[in-house]
């Protein structure tokens, strides 16, 4: 079965239309930001445990790049640089699927990723709720001190900082049980902000069509910054394994969701893999 258009479009239809919707969205979350509403708590994808969770958010959450009234920059940045990747590998893809295809496939990625995501921050979360149990178990300073190193909290965060003071002031009288209720508190509300964070963008299906352009076009040649020529599988495979890595080192302060980005590439190989074998054609 033949994917190809008959003739190569530099912007093609779904792209386009992919592009202008997402800045419509983007710019509307403004606006109507300016306006008092959030649109994000309601669009973005929370976790299934949070009472936000809507679940229009598995597919709504790929329009949304944050625009928030506090930080327009910062949402900036994160639209143009997926938009930008979508149109530089987007196109070439859908030119090569087709239309229809092209459309499907990105799709499949965006969600993918993320339930992908949701599953990851779910054994993340029971780990929280795991060790808040243990510490209301044991609600002591040895207790603090172990819940701190074992999930490796830095004192740069804001949770760390709240944690490491009442630590240290606890450390001034490890017997005394005055701070319990503080810790105990503090933990609960952490994991309540963590349930009730929204991500947004389409980083899941983007980093999926990534993984495709590498896959079906490996010894294309990319420039980096311009200047370095490197061949897609091998920019491809840098980026997963960083991405990975970076998921798991969970820095302080990265609120990039790395594992939805995993996400979209290993639903990109299925269903490359599958339509490959549906339609008994090799795609080299």
């Amino acid at each position: 079965m033949e994917f190809r258009p008959s003739r190569f479009e530099v912007i093609p239809p779904v792209v386009k239309n992919l592009l202008i919707i997402n800045a419509l969205v983007f710019f509307a979350t403004i606006v109507i930001g300016k306006m008092g509403f959030d649109i994000t708590e309601y669009l973005a994808l929370h976790h299934w445990s949070s009472d936000k969770f809507k679940v229009w958010q598995i597919v709504t959450h790929l329009f949304m790049h944050g625009g928030n009234i506090n930080d327009p920059d910062g949402g900036f940045l994160h639209l143009f640089s997926n938009m930008f990747a979508l149109w530089m590998f987007g196109a070439i893809l859908e030119n090569y699927f087709g239309p229809k295809r092209f459309l499907t496939f990105y799709f499949l990625c965006g969600i993918g990723a993320a339930i992908l995501y949701l599953g990851v921050l779910t054994y993340d979360f029971s780990l929280i709720k795991s060790a808040i149990a243990d510490f209301n178990a044991n609600p002591t300073y040895k207790q603090l001190s172990r819940y701190i190193t074992q999930n490796h909290i830095s004192e740069n965060t804001s949770l760390g900082q709240i944690l490491y003071n009442i630590r240290d002031q606890w450390a001034e009288n490890p017997m005394s049980t005055e701070y319990a209720s503080t810790v105990s508190g503090t933990l609960q509300a952490f994991y309540t902000s963590q349930i009730d964070q929204g991500c947004v963008g389409a980083s899941g299906a983007v980093f999926g069509i990534l993984f495709a352009f590498g896959y079906l076009f490996p010894n294309t040649l990319l420039y980096m910054y311009f200047l370095f020529p490197i061949k897609a599988k091998y920019f491809v495979g840098f980026y997963a394994l960083f991405e990975l890595y970076a998921g798991i080192k969970n820095n302080a302060g990265d609120n990039v969701a790395h594992f939805a980005h995993i996400g979209g590439m290993i639903v990109a190989f299925i269903v490359i893999k599958i339509w490959n074998r549906t339609h008994r054609k090799n795609f080299f």
